[in-house]
C-alpha cells in the first residue's frame, strides 16, 4: 500500500504543476490594467461572417499589443489577438478589426483601442432587431450586442460602429427592404449607446469575379452607398482588389488585414472632418 501510495505522488505534483502553469498563463492574459475612462476608445464591431472574420490565423495574428484590448466571450479585457470573435468556434479566424485596432492606436498613441466583437455569420439583418433570435448560433444578435456593449461601456467612451453584413439580404425580397431596415438600425444603435452621432463604418461586400453579382446584391450594394452619401457619420470602405479564401464567399487573411487598414482610414476622415467642424 505504502508502494503505491509513493508512485502516486510525482503523478499528483505533476498535475498541481501543470494546473498551476495553466492559470499562470490564463491569469496574465486576463489581468489587463485599463487606461482612464476618457481614454479607452470602443468600437463594435458588427454583421455577419466577414465581420467575425474567416481568414487563417497565423502566430503574428497572435501577437499581444497592451494598447489593443478586446471583450473576450467572458466579459473580460484582454489583448486583442485573433480570433477575436466566437460566433462559429469551428471556422471563425482572422478578421478585418484587429488590423483595425492597430492601425488606429498607431494614429493615437495617448489613447487605448477597446475591440467588442458581436459579428453573427450567416445573420440577415432582421436578425440585428430587438429580441430577434439566430437559430444557427442560438443566439440574439441584437440584445447580445447591447448586453456587451454597455458592459464595455462601463470602462471606456463608444468610438466607433463597424459592419459588414449583407450577403444574407442579398435575395429580392429582402433587399427591397434593406436600405430602410439598415437606417433604422444605426439610428437604434446610436440612440441605445448615447452616442447620436457616433462614427459607423460600413464595409462593401466581397468582389469576386468567380461570384458575379445578382441584381439583389448591387441593390444592397447601392443601399451601403447611399447611407453614407446621406450621413456624414457613416463612411463607406470599398473591397476593390480584396480576394476570397477559396470559397468565394470569405475574405482570406491578408484581405481582411487590408480591408481592416481601410476600415480605419475611412475612421480617420470621419474624425478628421469633425476636427475641421
Amino acid at each position: 500500500m505504502m508502494l503505491i501510495m509513493r508512485n502516486k505522488f510525482p503523478l499528483i505534483a505533476l498535475v498541481a504543476l501543470l494546473f498551476t502553469a495553466s492559470f499562470v498563463v490564463t491569469g496574465r492574459s486576463e489581468e489587463v490594467e485599463l487606461p482612464a475612462k476618457d481614454k479607452f476608445h470602443l468600437f463594435l464591431l458588427v454583421g455577419q461572417s466577414n465581420m467575425a472574420g474567416r481568414g487563417k490565423v497565423t502566430p503574428d495574428d497572435q501577437q499581444e499589443n497592451p494598447k489593443v484590448l478586446m471583450l473576450n466571450q467572458q466579459g473580460k479585457w484582454v489583448p486583442a489577438v485573433d480570433p477575436l470573435h466566437f460566433d462559429k468556434p469551428r471556422v471563425v479566424g482572422v478578421g478585418l478589426g484587429r488590423t483595425f485596432g492597430m492601425e488606429v492606436s498607431q494614429s493615437n498613441p495617448d489613447i487605448t483601442i477597446g475591440l467588442i466583437p458581436c459579428a453573427v455569420g450567416g445573420s440577415p439583418i432582421e436578425s440585428w432587431e430587438p429580441g430577434a433570435w439566430d437559430a444557427p448560433t442560438k443566439s440574439h444578435p441584437y440584445d447580445d450586442a447591447m448586453k456587451r456593449a454597455n458592459e464595455a461601456l462601463k470602462s471606456g467612451q463608444l468610438a466607433g460602429i463597424l459592419w459588414h453584413q449583407g450577403e444574407s439580404d442579398s435575395r429580392p425580397e429582402r433587399a427591397k427592404v434593406y436600405e430602410q431596415k439598415l437606417r433604422e438600425l444605426i439610428a437604434r444603435f446610436r440612440k441605445e449607446l448615447g452616442g447620436n452621432d457616433v462614427p459607423f463604418i460600413i464595409g462593401q461586400l466581397g468582389q469576386f469575379e468567380e461570384n458575379p453579382w445578382n441584381e439583389a446584391k448591387a441593390k444592397v450594394d447601392q443601399a451601403h452607398k447611399n447611407i453614407a452619401k446621406s450621413d456624414k457619420k457613416v463612411e463607406f470602405v470599398e473591397s476593390d482588389g480584396l480576394t476570397h479564401k477559396g470559397d468565394k464567399v470569405h475574405f482570406n487573411a491578408e484581405s481582411y488585414r487590408e480591408f481592416g487598414k481601410r476600415y480605419a482610414k475611412a475612421y480617420s476622415e470621419v474624425t478628421e472632418k469633425e476636427t475641421k467642424e
